[in-house]
């Protein structure tokens, strides 16, 4: 990746108001990161007044450091046209466009167990962590957590003191840890594995990016193991972001007296695996590992470049040339209509048409209104 092309990609990763989901979609309909530019300048209208004012001036001194960082031998952006952008994110329902990873990239590919919990676990709570995480990681399934105090820092200590990686997703820029008490935690993180953001450097901990994080840490693993967890604990959003995404979940039961149990067993009423040893985790995610390694298998065997390769590129797509898209224009009309109406009336998923519709505004072609409501304009 050039400078020319990872400066694009800042620049569409920092505009504020554009987010991955229309990055990702923005790519598609224009066939690149300089080519999606190109068509924002010509149509700033898309975008909010913080977006236009970014997109005419952008912040070259966060760019330049943004640039510079990248430059290191340890540091990459790993965008989403990229062959080894983990294939376990691209089925999420709000991928990332891309990711800041500091340390090995080529260990998201590996299959990887999620292990949460509770910042103020109880000891007993550390101690089946640093279990569970040692006995997963020696047979061979790479320890995903989110650098938090409690769980998720003893789930990595206890995965480098087996002589394994780990995988940190954070909440804030690559260049800040946070809690700051980690900073030692991550160095070690970052030398013998890799700390993954979607977030550019600078950019602080501030409360919505955890539950955002939550779905990328989800999303890489094949399940989430949750120990020790109140009703009201943020991992408790993981499970949830992992069960809609289709990964198993798994809560290992406590004491009715310890309110620090009430959300793993939450967890079980719900249908979420009681387990009590990490060779059930083991046994349960077996299937799903295999299928990872033998899709990685296929893909080096089709000669397809392991790490840092572009995707092939594709011409341009037109959506004009497309029956669907057509098809939904002409059901739509010039009344406001509900996506569930749209459902009906197309036959198409809620997933297509929600890319669709949003492909179909930034061509100017129609308009989100209150209430989800949809209503072509042109």
């Amino acid at each position: 990746m050039t400078d020319s092309d990872a400066r694009d990609w800042l620049i569409l990763l920092r505009m504020p108001g554009l987010g991955a989901r229309r990055i990702r979609e923005g790519l598609v309909a224009r066939g690149g990161a300089r080519e999606l530019l190109r068509w924002l300048t010509r149509h700033p209208e898309v975008l909010s007044s913080e977006g236009r004012a970014w997109l005419e001036q952008p912040d070259e001194a966060a760019l330049e450091h943004d640039l510079a960082r990248l430059a290191g031998d340890d540091q990459r952006l790993l965008r989403c046209t990229e062959e080894d952008f983990p294939p376990q994110l691209e089925a999420i329902p709000d991928p990332p466009a891309a990711l800041f990873v500091k340390g090995d990239a080529a260990l998201l590919l590996r299959p990887q167990v999620a292990i949460v919990g509770a910042r103020r676990a109880l000891e007993p709570g550390l101690a089946n962590a640093r279990r569970f995480a040692a006995e997963l990681a020696a047979a061979g399934l790479l320890v995903t957590s989110g650098l938090a105090d409690g769980v998720d820092g003893a789930a990595h200590e206890a995965a480098l003191a087996a002589g394994e990686p780990t995988v940190a997703v954070i909440g804030t820029g690559p260049d800040r840890v946070y809690p700051r008490k980690h900073h030692a935690l991550a160095r070690r993180i970052a030398e013998q594995g890799a700390i993954v953001s979607e977030y550019p450097p600078g950019t602080p901990a501030l409360a919505h990016h955890f539950p955002n994080r939550n779905r990328i840490i989800a999303g890489l693993s094949l399940g989430v193991v949750v120990i020790e967890a109140g009703l009201r604990s943020g991992s408790l959003i993981t499970a949830r972001v992992a069960g809609e995404q289709g990964r198993e979940v798994f809560a290992l039961p406590g004491s009715i007296h310890n309110p620090l149990a009430d959300g793993c067993h939450s967890l079980i009423a719900d249908g979420a695996r009681l387990v009590q040893r990490a060779d059930e985790v083991l046994a349960a995610l077996a299937p799903a590992a295999r299928e990872l390694g033998a899709e990685l298998r296929a893909r080096l065997e089709r000669g397809e470049p392991a790490t840092g390769a572009p995707r092939r590129k594709t011409a341009p797509f037109d959506w004009r040339q497309d029956e669907e898209y057509r098809r939904l224009l002409d059901v739509m009309g010039y009344d406001p209509a509900s996506l569930d109406a749209l459902v009906d009336a197309t036959g198409l998923s809620p997933g297509a048409l929600s890319s669709m519709l949003l492909i179909l505004e930034l061509e100017g072609e129609t308009a989100t209104l209150p209430g989800n409501q949809y209503q072509r304009v042109v």
